[in-house]
């Protein structure tokens, strides 16, 4: 028994080593998630090891790689949205034309003018949107989730598109393989009998690949004949309309869109489809010529692992860094990168006011614990902290100075912004802009505010949760 304890603690520490040269040397881009994942390989002995082997970040920029292959094949076959660009001759402040360019640059979209949005803040409200926009299709359907729970409200839905489906309409259902683990062919089989295509975005052949948390399409859209779309931070399921007790009431923001930006919400449906099956969306008679249906200008963002560019990341900080007066951010997962976090510092101490909306229940509490973990120097810095307590905060919006607005997937996280596929929506428009931050207004009633006296009195079992949580923060 003594030999067999010394050969498993010899091989243990073996492995380990091994593991732990096999991360330097393959982890190069994120420093943070190399310090991160030799941490979880010593402290957790065999399971950190295999957590790393299924799991690691090394393997991201290896299948984005192939991700951006088939990219490139379809990318060039989309149609031109140029003709629907906004006027060259359009009035923005100084603000609005650096994210623009920005924007643009990496998004590798044009702001488009014409475009009607309708800000959602109730799930329930959105859920009959879509429902109603389903409904009414009359070509084709379109829809990209990463979670979609098999449970009455998901069943609710499949069953309207199975109804579409059977009267013509051509339905298109992508969804992500480990957001949506519990759908399975008895979900399927109606819709597969009707004719829908059905497909998991990124499918993997080996265990290790199904099952990669990594290169996760955390979208939610959905597009109606090419004419309307949505697109923020809900899924499908009970709990996202209040129905879970446990969770209770669910605040989430959510656009419906027409106009162009509903045709550049169709090219990240196409490329993101051609990924995942190989059917090539690119027809013209997919992106059918838009109706001008206000006179919002706005552009829908995707962002994923893929070459050097991480838009959301950039896109944020460089938004944070360009406020002079307010910044407004509500996000459901808040574990900063460190630039953004010292753009938040920053932006606080030079005057402008910064105001964080954030959740305080989760189904997934560490993120909350390393999350609070950032909240000291905040608050020194002089930002504003509400913890939301309703139930849960799943809203993932930010405005700048009143003028420009993001609204989408994407959470303050490294996850969402490093190593998901997120998209959003680029708004240039003071009125929506006002429309969120009264949102934000209305929000705090129902959250408590962090003060900085009484949280550095907080018990020092929280701090060691919240700083031993951060710890992994790279990984969450």
């Amino acid at each position: 028994m003594d030999e067999l304890r010394l050969f498993s603690l010899v091989l243990g520490y073996l492995v380990t080593l091994l593991l732990i040269r096999w991360v330097v040397l393959t982890q190069r881009r994120h420093p943070a998630a190399t310090v991160a994942w030799i941490l979880a390989i010593i402290l957790l002995p065999y399971l950190g090891g295999l957590l790393y082997l299924f799991f690691g970040i090394n393997r991201v920029e290896r299948r984005a790689a192939r991700i951006e292959a088939a990219s490139r094949v379809i990318h060039p076959h989309l149609p031109p949205l140029g003709q629907y660009q906004a006027d060259c001759g359009l009035v923005l402040n100084d603000l609005q034309s650096r994210l623009l360019r920005l924007a643009s640059a990496d998004g590798e979209t044009a702001p488009t003018s014409g475009n009607q949005i309708d800000v959602l803040a109730d799930t329930n409200l959105t859920l009959r949107r879509i429902e109603v926009a389903i409904m009414e299709a009359k070509e084709s359907l379109h829809l990209e989730y990463y979670i979609w729970r098999p449970d009455k409200t998901g069943r609710r839905v499949r069953d309207f598109l199975v109804e579409k489906a059977r009267a013509g309409v051509k339905v298109r259902f992508l969804y992500d393989g480990v957001g949506s683990l519990f759908l399975n062919r008895r979900f399927f089989r109606p819709m597969l009998d009707a004719g829908i295509a059905v497909a998991p975005f990124i499918p993997g052949r080996s265990l290790r690949a199904k099952w990669s948390i990594n290169l996760r399409s955390h979208r939610k859209i959905v597009i109606v004949d090419g004419r309307v779309g949505f697109t923020g931070g809900m899924n499908i399921g009970d709990e996202y309309l209040g129905r879970n007790k446990t969770l209770g009431y669910w605040r989430d923001t959510h656009l419906e869109m027409r106009g162009p930006t509903v045709l550049q919400l169709q090219r990240v449906f196409a490329e993101d489809w051609y990924c995942a099956t190989g059917e090539d969306l690119t027809d013209p008679q997919r992106f059918p010529t838009p109706s001008m249906a206000g006179d919002v200008v706005a552009q829908v963002i995707s962002s994923g692992p893929i070459g050097h560019a991480r838009t959301f990341h950039e896109l944020i900080f460089t938004a944070i860094n360009e406020a002079r007066e307010r910044i407004t951010l509500a996000t459901s997962y808040f574990v900063p990168t460190e630039p953004l976090m010292m753009a938040l510092e920053t932006a606080a101490r030079r005057g402008v006011r910064v105001r964080l909306l954030l959740a305080g229940r989760s189904a997934h509490y560490w993120t909350i614990l390393a999350g609070r973990s950032y909240y000291e120097a905040l608050l020194h810095a002089g930002v504003e902290i509400h913890e939301y307590r309703r139930g849960i905060q799943h809203a993932k919006t930010l405005t700048i100075d009143g003028q420009w607005s993001l609204v989408g997937s994407a959470n303050f996280d490294a996850r969402s912004l490093l190593l998901n596929f997120e998209v959003g929506v680029a708004i240039y428009d003071p009125r929506i802009a006002a429309e969120l931050e009264q949102h934000y207004a209305t929000d705090i009633v129902h959250a408590r505010e962090i003060r900085l006296s009484q949280w550095e009195r907080r018990p020092a079992r929280s701090v060691f949760a919240e700083n031993a949580c951060r710890l992994f923060a790279p990984l969450l």
